[in-house]
């Protein structure tokens, strides 16, 4: 009996367009957004008693992504030559050359495109405006500009990516409601305390790249400060569902142990620095925000119920 082998050139061309998918896959910073529509997704269920219509939280949730994805994509398109140089990015498919400048930039267009054309005609004009501005503004003004001209920059570009509640408030009521942007600002306040626990880590690599992240310009031990403020002010904000009513006692005590975490943390990082200490508070802030967002998302059920 002859036994045949597949060529090893035959597997290579096999596999070829799965790892091209997964390039692509990777150039749209899928954790990143995953975090964004999940904060989105909850907007649309906190703006109504019950459960939001099926065609506003479908289309919404994939106009959303794919928006989100672009604005990814975009961000590494500018950001390809830092990236280049930095240790945490150097494998980014536009820094290895697996993806095209050109290639990466149709890309980045059609999933634009196809994502305001679905919030435009299946979900209503303002979700599409609003979302095709925070696009522009991570994108456009943060990436482009922000980034490289002041320590701030996480501050002021931290607007697009408290928005995505926001977005899916207005996905399922067509509106701006006063709850939506209690949401937008306890992402908002919640930004600079998770990012510069990521740049006090990285510090030596922005000061490389010539990036004014606020622990190359002011040091570590000013930014470790700015942290512990902005987490105690964090903690306040998260109070606010339940001061106005939009939410009740479970999510208060949630709110109050994680703010309590993380609160321990920024404490240990300004007064008992330790090597790895900056990487876990990062890694704690996203579970953070994802346990803050459930909650929330729990309680506004629950709470109905009982």
């Amino acid at each position: 009996m002859t036994r045949t082998t597949t060529p090893p050139l035959k597997i290579e061309a096999a596999l070829a367009p799965v790892s091209r998918l997964n390039e692509y896959y990777e150039l749209c910073k899928p954790r990143v957004v995953m975090l964004i529509v999940f904060t989105a997704i909850v907007g649309m269920f906190m703006a109504v008693p019950g459960l939001p219509p099926l065609a506003a939280l479908l289309w919404g949730t994939i106009g959303i992504s794919l928006q989100a994805a672009s604005a990814a994509a975009v961000n590494q398109i500018i950001d390809r030559e830092i990236d280049a140089r930095m240790k945490r990015t150097c494998g980014r498919p536009l820094v290895t050359g697996s993806l095209t400048l050109t290639h990466s930039i149709a890309f980045a267009t059609a999933l634009g495109l196809a994502g305001f054309m679905v919030l435009w005609f299946l979900v209503n004009p303002l979700t599409a405006v609003l979302t095709q501005l925070t696009l522009v503004g991570y994108a456009g003004v943060y990436t482009l500009f922000l980034k490289r001209a002041t320590p701030q920059n996480i501050v002021i570009g931290g607007a697009s990516g408290a928005a995505p509640p926001v977005l899916g408030w207005a996905a399922v009521t067509g509106t701006i409601d006063p709850h939506a942007l209690i949401l937008f600002l306890i992402i908002f306040i919640w930004t600079p305390p998770h990012f510069w626990a990521l740049a006090i880590e990285r510090r030596e690599e922005y000061a490389k790249v010539g990036v004014p992240m606020l622990p190359v310009t002011h040091g570590v031990e000013y930014t470790a400060t700015q942290v512990l403020l902005y987490t105690f002010l964090l903690i306040a904000v998260t109070i606010l569902p339940f001061a106005v009513g939009m939410s009740g006692w479970l999510y208060l005590i949630a709110a109050l142990l994680l703010g309590g975490r993380f609160l321990q943390l920024a404490i240990q990082l300004k007064f008992r620095p330790r090597k790895g200490l900056p990487m876990k508070t990062f890694g704690f802030s996203i579970v953070y925000l994802m346990a803050i967002f459930t909650a929330l998302l729990v309680d506004h059920y629950l709470g109905a119920l009982f």
